[in-house]
């Protein structure tokens, strides 16, 4: 026979108290929050893909999942709405990996496909998307539906300061069992859910919601300079900089690059002719906003 719920939480608060046991509370759904009188808010949508692998440019959707939250311009969040899913075929056949991640398999996915214009309509009224890892799933989204392209972008993963918060890694498990809860991980929806969880929730050093957290760095515009035609016994002191190497693959190829707060500009630039070029020489760089960050424009 169950136990009542209160017993339940009676004992977890007992063990809690003992300072010897911590104890994981499965999601529950958030209730919603009265809007204060004066506070303006913005419709979220926070998303999630699986996919048949790793590569945007050749792989694809299996599953999408979107939820939209309603949230102020503080970063609280007062109201969850329901949720869109859907699975989708892709044209050849799921590996066991890809299964083995997901849970998706080919029999799920048969026959099935997910409607652009219901994805498009569902898009439509959010002010911010929001994934974690938006890198991966903005490149994604935008090749499947041109609504992505048209909407600011946000990282739950990279844009919000998780180690400075005593969490010791950024994977979305990780960061729920820091703060206390579990869910059924790698559907694409229960990602989602849990992580508008953890935007939500107030961070545990600096106070006050992580999703304030992620608007001020979503609001905030970075210049991306690359270092072209860098010399090579300079690549150590680059990467230790906190420069990354950009492949064949995107433009400007075969360089490193690093992304910078529009106040260190010009002392990033300053480093780069005096200590990697040995003079003045005119470097690339570009201004970047949520309306481009993440994507394969950048």
């Amino acid at each position: 026979m169950a136990e009542p719920v209160a017993d339940l939480e009676a004992m977890a608060a007992a063990l809690e108290a003992s300072g010897d046991y911590r104890v994981l509370r499965r999601l529950a759904p958030r209730p919603p929050l009265a809007v204060p009188d004066g506070v303006v808010t913005r419709t979220g949508l926070f998303v999630d893909v699986e996919t048949t692998g790793l590569d945007w440019r050749t792989d694809e959707i299996i599953e999408l999942a979107m939820i939209p939250f309603r949230y102020g311009l503080d970063g609280r969040v007062y109201e969850i709405g329901e949720a869109f899913q859907g699975l989708r075929q892709p044209a050849g056949p799921i590996s066991a990996e890809i299964t083995a991640l997901t849970g998706i398999d080919d029999a799920m996915v048969a026959g099935k496909m997910i409607d652009l214009d219901a994805v498009a309509a569902f898009a439509a009224p959010a002010a911010l998307v929001v994934a974690h890892n938006a890198a991966f799933d903005r490149r994604f989204l935008e090749r499947f539906c041109e609504v992505f392209r048209t909407k600011p972008w946000a990282c739950s993963m990279s844009q919000v300061d998780w180690a400075a918060e005593g969490h010791e890694g950024v994977k979305l498990a990780w960061l729920a069992a820091g703060a206390g809860f579990f869910y059924d991980r790698h559907r694409a929806v229960n990602d989602c859910a849990a992580a508008i969880e953890l935007l939500a929730l107030d961070l545990p050093r600096s106070g006050g919601p992580a999703l304030a957290a992620l608007l001020e760095q979503a609001r905030t515009p970075t210049w991306r300079i690359w270092a072209e035609n860098s010399p090579f016994a300079m690549k150590d002191r680059l990467k230790a900089r906190g420069y990354r190497w950009n492949g064949d693959d995107v433009v400007p190829s075969r360089c490193w690059h690093v992304d910078v707060a529009e106040a260190d500009k010009d002392a990033e630039l300053t480093f780069l002719r005096q200590e990697i070029y040995g003079g003045e020489i005119d470097l690339r760089v570009r201004r970047i906003d949520a309306h481009d960050r993440f994507s394969e424009r950048c």
